[in-house]
């Protein structure tokens, strides 16, 4: 397992001084999806839940993350490769976890033998794109390594756009921005998020667009005070809550850090295959924060 190095920064939104660990990168994202994954179809609208319990497992969301970090490292830097070797991971990982969860479309897409983007707009591109948001160097690296595995099969403008606002915000939250300094930059460039979770909570219903899931994520991390806070902000208003806490979770994971105990005990869910690609993602990529 990675080496943990701790270090705090006060930030300026009033929050606790946080402690980000060194090693964390996308298990933000997994964490939230098999938090979130026994509430999708039995929501739980509040924030009082036991974080792991019978019935929580990784779905699709974690699957193609994971997929999405393989072919990261698969590329050596060279991301002029990163377009075929996507594919190439999301589908041979992806067909050896044929029921956790893809959506119709995305389950004949892995399947298929020519796989062509077929313009959508679900939140499957911003479920996968953590890995991204740690690894890009810059604003537009981060960007473009979104675009890139975003469009290979949600090619519509509103499926990049979500990816891509997920990316961002993992980004901005690693270079110590504040929470307010990062919405700010979301509403400006993504979505005029002008609702609270208090405001949606009672009539929000499940929802797979982009454009109807992400920016309820980001007011997730936007209203949380701590990593688990932004997890139960996310899952708390129902709809698709482990897509909603995967993106939430991504977020907040590169603004907070995760406590070990969550770290430790969500490893016990992991499978493997998930957790040597986890830690080799890791050390390969731990110094980007």
């Amino acid at each position: 397992m990675s080496n943990i190095v701790e270090y705090c920064c006060m930030l300026s939104n009033n929050v606790e001084p946080c402690y980000n660990f060194l090693g964390d990168n996308m298990l933000g994202a997994l964490i939230g999806d098999i938090v979130g994954s026994r509430f999708e179809w039995i929501n739980n609208k509040s924030k009082e839940f036991d974080l792991f319990a019978r019935g929580c497992v990784p779905t699709d969301d974690s699957i193609m993350s994971l997929a999405v970090a393989k072919a990261l490292m698969d590329c050596n830097g060279d991301y002029s490769k990163l377009h075929d070797i996507v594919i190439k991971d999301m589908v041979e990982i992806g067909r050896r976890y044929p029921h956790c969860g893809y959506g119709t479309r995305f389950s004949e897409w892995i399947l298929e033998d020519d796989h062509k983007p077929y313009n959508s707009y679900g939140n499957g591109s911003a479920m996968r794109v953590s890995p991204c948001g740690y690894v890009g160097n810059s604003l537009k690296e981060v960007k473009m390594l979104s675009k890139i595995v975003s469009e290979v099969s949600h090619n519509h403008r509103e499926g990049i756009k979500g990816a891509e606002a997920v990316a961002v915000a993992i980004y901005l939250a690693r270079k110590k921005k504040s929470i307010e300094e990062i919405k700010q930059y979301i509403i400006k460039n993504y979505y005029n998020i002008n609702f609270t979770l208090d405001e949606i909570r009672d009539s929000y219903q499940f929802e797979v667009s982009c454009q109807k899931s992400v920016p309820q994520a980001l007011e997730a991390f936007f209203e949380s005070t701590s990593f688990e806070d932004a997890i139960r902000n996310a899952i708390s208003i129902g709809g698709d809550s482990d897509t909603i806490a995967c993106m939430a979770g991504s977020i907040a994971s590169a603004y907070y850090g995760i406590p070990d105990e969550i770290r430790n005990e969500v490893m016990d869910y992991l499978d493997t295959l998930q957790q040597t690609i986890l830690l080799d993602f890791e050390n390969k990529f731990e110094k980007r924060l």
